[in-house]
């Protein structure tokens, strides 16, 4: 047994490349098996020749899901299907993921009003999305014997801003700096969904505008089409990240 770097257990076998890819047919070399049937019903322990053969007569493959049991336990299934549909579950995932993220703005104690403006607009898109934000006040050479003003400009923010963050970590001196994190009032995910709505909503605005002068049946036939499209964009690039992973399994069995 060893270990991949994100601590995968892996099988390895006298000759063979160390894989965290699962056993398919001819590469499970056991004398038996536990094997469980396409739909999960429990078929028993089978001789490997026995488990083939059926694999074959279902044009199916077999698959060894778990390794370490006495004997091991494969099922029958299409593996090419599940590699893809594992991949676009694992898309979907990761678009679904929330990860905290923390902005960063920097503005001078004696900042011009336009500057400020600029700036809190930043400030308050940051905050719209879901991230917090790091202001930072510079002090440069006098101004650090006046901390009253980074003070009294941290304070103007939060006060302009409270409809959309809210003071985390309140104004601390940090040498030449002045530091202060706000928090998202919306949670990350709320803020995520939100802006997919928004831009669902502008989406349909634009193919309403540009079917306005079309016949209502052309303009659903089109509509869908459109959705069809995109549909089958997404199912592509799933699709040729599979093919990729497989290229470089070949690649690496050669």
């Amino acid at each position: 047994m060893s270990r991949t770097r994100s601590g995968e257990r892996t099988r390895t076998t006298r000759g063979e490349p160390i894989s965290a890819e699962p056993r398919i047919n001819e590469r499970i070399r056991v004398p038996e098996v536990r094997l469980v049937g396409p739909n999960g019903e429990q078929v028993g322990i089978v001789r490997i020749e026995d488990a083939l053969r059926l694999a074959a007569e279902a044009d199916l493959d077999l698959v060894e899901v778990a390794p370490m049991a006495k004997p091991p336990v494969c099922k029958l299934m299409d593996y090419g299907k599940f590699k893809y549909e594992s991949a676009l579950k694992a898309r979907e995932d990761r678009k679904k993921q929330v990860n905290t993220v923390i902005k960063e703005m920097k503005l001078r104690p004696k900042i011009d009003a336009h500057d400020y403006e600029t700036k809190k607009g930043h400030v308050v898109r940051f905050l719209k999305a879901g991230d917090k934000v790091k202001i930072t006040i510079m002090f440069r050479g006098r101004e650090q014997s006046r901390p009253e003003l980074g003070f009294r400009l941290l304070k103007k923010l939060a006060d302009d801003v409270v409809d959309y963050g809210f003071v985390e970590y309140s104004p601390k001196q940090d040498g030449r700096n002045m530091i202060m994190v706000l928090g998202p009032t919306k949670k990350k995910a709320d803020a995520m969904a939100e802006a997919q709505a928004e831009k669902d909503e502008a989406k349909a605005s634009r193919r309403a505008a540009s079917f306005d002068e079309v016949p209502d049946d052309l303009a659903e036939s089109a509509d869908s089409t459109v959705e069809a499209v995109e549909e089958l964009a997404e199912e592509v690039a799933v699709a040729e990240t599979v093919v990729e992973d497989v290229v470089e399994e070949t690649a690496a069995q050669a």
